[in-house]
C-alpha cells in the first residue's frame, strides 16, 4: 500500500499544509480564547485520525476560523474544561446526521456560491495576516479589518510598525511570488512556502531580528478528559443548542469546502456522508482530549491542492509534522518568525480569490458575478456560514426569476371577413412572479375584438396563473360581444 503513494508529489505537500495549518491552529485557538496547544491538538486529530478516514481524498481538517466566535463564547459561558463535553456532544451528532445519509443535500451547491465562498475567505485571511504581517493584532471582524488598512499603511511607511518585521514579511512574500521563476529543478524540488519560511528563520537567527516568533509549550499540559463538573456546566438548553449551532456550522463549512475542494481536482469526488461521519469522529475525539472542534478548512485544503497532492497521505502526514514539531522540537518552531507565516498565509488568501472566473463571469454572466460577489462580501461582513447562506438565498432567488420568463407575443391579424384579431401567444413558464405583466397585457387588449389566447407554448402554468387567466376570460366574455377562443382550453380551477 505504501508503494502506491506518489511520495514525490505527497511529501511536499504535507510539508506545505504543515506549514499554513500552523500559524491556523496557533490563531484560531488564541482567537478563541484557549491555550494555543489546543488548537493544535485538533489539527493533529484532524491529520493522524481524519486523514486516514473516508470522505474526501484532498480535503484537510483542523480548527477553523468559522466557530471562533461561537467558541468564544461558549468558553466565555461554560468554561474551557466544558469544552470537551461540546465539542464531544457535536462529533456524536455528525456521526449520526453521516448515518442518516445527510451529507448528500449539500451537494446542491451553486459554482457561483462555492467561488464567491472561495473568495471571501481568502479575502478574509488576506486583510487579517496583513496586520500580523507588520506584527499588528488584526481587528475581529472583517469590515473592521478593511476599515483599519489605510493607519496600517501610515504605521508601516512612517516606521511606527516594526520594520523588522515588515522587511521580512514582505521578502517572505517576494520569495513565494518570484519562486515559480527560478529554474524548473529548484522549483519544483522545494516548494515555495517551505524555501520562504526556512529562509526568513534562517536570517531572523542570524540577525538575531526583534520580531515575534512561534511560542508552544507541552501539548500533554492542557490535554484532559471531560469531568462531571463540566456535564454539569454543559447540562440544559443552552449547553445542547450550543452543541447544534457547533454541529451545524462544522458540518455545513466543512461540506462547503468539499464542493469547493472537487472543483479544484480532477481526483476522486467526495462521498459526503462518509465525510461527514469522519468529520464526527474526529470530533468525538477531541472532544475526548478537550480540543477545538474541527471542521475541513478551505485554506489549507487548497493548499494541498495546489501544492500538488495525489492522495490522502499528503494530509496524514501533515499531522504527523505538527505533533513531531509541536511535541518533540518546539525549539525549532521558536526560530520561525511569525511574519513569515503571515507572508504564507497572505499568498495563500490571495491565490483563493478566482479572479479570472470573476473575469469571465463580468463578461457573459453578470448575475452569476453578483451572487459571487455579494457572497465573498457577506463572509467578509459576517461569517462563513452566513455568507454562505446569503450566498445561496440569492442564487435561488435569480434561478426563480431566470426559470419564471413568460413571453407574450401580441399580434393583429385580418380574418377573411375583414375583422381585425387579436392574437396572444404565451411561451416559457407562467408563474405567479409574472402574473402582473401578464394581467397588464390581457387588459390592455380592446373589448370589441375577437381575442384568440395561446398558451400551447408554455412549459409550465402554476395554479395562480390558471385562476387569473380563467377570471380574465370569464370577464372579458361578460364585458364583451366579440368572441374568444383560448387554445388549448384552460384547465378546470379547483
Amino acid at each position: 500500500m505504501l508503494r502506491a503513494v506518489p511520495w514525490r508529489y505527497d511529501l511536499p505537500a504535507s510539508l506545505v499544509v504543515f506549514l499554513v495549518a500552523l500559524p491556523l491552529c496557533v490563531g484560531v485557538a488564541v482567537a478563541s480564547g484557549v491555550p494555543a496547544e489546543l488548537g493544535l491538538v485538533t489539527g493533529i486529530v484532524g491529520g493522524l485520525v481524519v486523514g486516514v478516514l473516508p470522505g474526501s481524498s484532498l480535503q484537510v481538517s483542523g480548527p477553523a476560523a468559522g466557530l471562533t466566535v461561537l467558541v468564544y463564547e461558549a468558553v466565555q459561558r461554560f468554561g474551557v474544561t466544558a469544552l470537551g463535553l461540546l465539542v464531544l456532544g457535536t462529533g456524536l451528532l455528525q456521526i449520526a446526521m453521516g448515518a442518516l445519509r445527510l451529507g448528500r443535500w449539500f451537494r446542491a451547491m451553486s459554482a457561483s456560491v462555492v467561488h464567491g465562498m472561495l473568495a471571501g475567505i481568502g479575502l478574509t485571511l488576506l486583510f487579517g495576516q496583513l496586520y500580523a504581517l507588520a506584527d499588528r493584532r488584526a481587528p475581529a471582524a472583517g469590515p473592521e479589518k478593511i476599515a483599519g488598512l489605510p493607519d496600517l499603511l501610515a504605521d508601516v511607511v512612517t516606521g511606527v510598525a516594526n520594520p523588522s518585521a515588515v522587511a521580512l514579511g514582505l521578502a517572505t512574500l517576494l520569495v513565494l511570488v518570484g519562486w515559480k521563476y527560478l529554474p524548473g529543478r529548484v522549483a519544483r524540488g522545494v516548494p515555495a512556502p517551505l524555501a520562504a519560511v526556512g529562509l526568513a528563520a534562517a536570517v531572523t537567527a542570524a540577525a538575531d531580528l526583534p520580531v515575534a516568533r512561534v511560542r508552544v509549550s507541552g501539548l500533554l499540559d492542557v490535554v484532559h478528559l471531560p469531568d462531571r463538573a463540566a456535564l454539569g456546566a454543559v447540562a440544559g438548553t443552552a449547553g445542547l443548542g450550543t452543541v447544534v449551532a457547533f454541529t451545524l456550522i462544522a458540518s455545513a463549512e466543512t461540506l462547503f469546502s468539499a464542493a469547493a475542494v472537487d472543483r479544484m481536482h480532477h481526483g476522486r469526488r467526495t462521498d459526503y456522508d462518509r465525510e461527514l461521519t469522519s468529520q464526527g469522529i474526529g470530533n468525538t475525539v477531541c472532544g475526548l482530549l478537550g480540543a477545538l472542534p474541527m471542521t475541513a478548512v478551505i485554506v489549507r485544503s487548497a493548499a494541498n491542492v495546489q501544492a500538488g497532492a495525489r492522495t490522502k497521505a499528503s494530509r496524514t502526514l501533515h499531522g504527523l509534522w505538527l505533533l513531531l514539531f509541536t511535541a518533540l522540537l518546539p525549539g525549532v518552531l521558536g526560530l520561525v518568525p511569525l511574519t513569515a507565516l503571515a507572508a504564507v498565509l497572505v499568498h495563500a488568501g490571495a491565490k483563493l480569490v478566482p479572479l479570472r472566473r470573476i473575469a469571465a463571469l463580468c463578461r457573459g454572466h453578470r448575475g452569476e458575478a453578483l451572487v459571487l460577489a455579494v457572497t465573498a462580501g457577506a463572509i467578509i461582513a459576517t461569517d462563513l456560514f452566513e455568507g454562505v447562506l446569503i450566498g445561496i438565498g440569492l442564487a435561488v432567488a435569480k434561478s426563480a426569476w431566470q426559470t419564471s420568463h413568460l413571453q407574450i407575443g401580441l399580434e393583429e391579424l385580418v380574418l377573411p371577413s375583414g375583422e381585425a384579431l387579436q392574437r396572444v401567444r404565451l411561451s416559457g413558464n407562467a408563474t405567479f412572479l409574472r402574473l402582473p405583466r401578464l394581467l397588464d397585457a390581457l387588459e390592455r387588449l380592446p373589448a370589441d375584438r375577437p381575442v384568440e389566447l395561446d398558451w400551447s407554448g408554455l412549459r409550465h402554468l402554476d395554479h395562480a396563473c390558471t385562476v387569473a387567466l380563467t377570471a380574465w376570460a370569464a370577464q372579458h366574455r361578460a364585458r364583451s360581444t366579440a368572441p374568444l377562443a383560448v387554445e388549448p382550453p384552460l384547465p378546470t380551477v379547483v
